[in-house]
This record gives structure tokens, sequence and C-alpha cells, in this order.
């Protein structure tokens, strides 16, 4: 009987369990494929070209289509919210670094042109003024943890970024 009992509970527990509300985790867009260029630095000068026209920064974006902190970024950057503020703000450009902290790295000369030495991972984020000079060198290796952070804080620091 009380094993009857027992079995009875446990039947419950499952049916109840089985009828909970699906509750998704949050997602993120990631980008389908993580846009490169063949000649990455010819793509920096002709941002810095255009932000000098226009007066607007330009926003380098080190990674690569391997990783998910990369991927996630881009997948942001391409909503429809990233989009305007990138349009209205800055130049930008994707530049594949490979897999710098084995040693594969590509394109770093890129990087090192505007200061930033090492990539204890990626991505890596670059915002430079109309005449080249780097505001976030202090932050900029930081975004390797893109994936983990939310809508609202890389829009804010993005737009922080951006300047008056």
């Amino acid at each position: 009987m009380i094993r009857a009992a027992i079995a009875a509970g446990l039947a419950l527990v499952l049916a109840s369990c089985a009828t909970l509300p699906d509750v998704a985790a949050p997602t993120r867009p990631d980008a389908k494929s993580y846009q490169v260029s063949a000649s990455a630095m010819a793509d920096a000068d002709a941002a810095l070209a255009r932000a000098a026209a226009s007066g607007k920064r330009v926003l380098l974006v080190f990674g690569a289509n391997w990783c998910h902190d990369s991927t996630a970024l881009a997948g942001w950057l391409e909503t429809p919210r990233f989009a305007a503020l990138l349009a209205e703000r800055y130049e930008t450009v994707f530049v594949n670094v490979g897999m710098p902290q084995t040693g594969d790295g590509h394109n770093l000369d890129v990087a090192r042109r505007f200061g930033l030495a090492e990539f204890p991972g990626t991505p890596a984020l670059l915002v430079l003024t109309t005449d080249g000079k780097a505001v976030n060198l202090d932050t900029a290796a930081s975004w390797r943890n893109a994936a983990s952070r939310s809508e609202d804080a890389i829009f804010a620091e993005l737009t922080a970024l951006a300047g008056s």
C-alpha cells in the first residue's frame, strides 16, 4: 500500500513537471558569420577617412568566427537597435585576428598600430577618434566575455564610447 502511494505521488510529481510552462533561456543574436576583410589595414584607413569627413568615431571589432563571444558581439551589432547607433555614431570595421592567444594571430598589426598590444582573448573592441587616437585602451581587451554581457550593458558602453 505504501509503495502504491509513493508510486502515485511520484507519478503526480512527474506529471506536474511536464505541464510547467516552457521558460526559455535568454538568447543572444549570434552572427551567422563574423564578417572579415582581406585587407584589414586598408579597411581601418578607409574608416578613418570616412570618420574624418563625418565626425564619427571608428569602431574596430577584433575577433574570429570560431569564438562564441565574437559572434555574440557581432550578432548584437547587427540588430536594429545597435545598427542605428553604429550608423549614427561609428564607422565600423571587423578585423579577423585568428587565435592570437595561441600564437596563430592575424592582422595584429592593425591592433598594434592603435596601441592595443595584447589579446588575452577575443573579441577586443577599440574605439578611435577621427584622428586615430584610441579612447578605450584600458577596456579594449575586456570584451572577451561579450556573450555573457546583457544587451543593455553593451549598448550603454558603446553609447558612452561614441562620445558627444
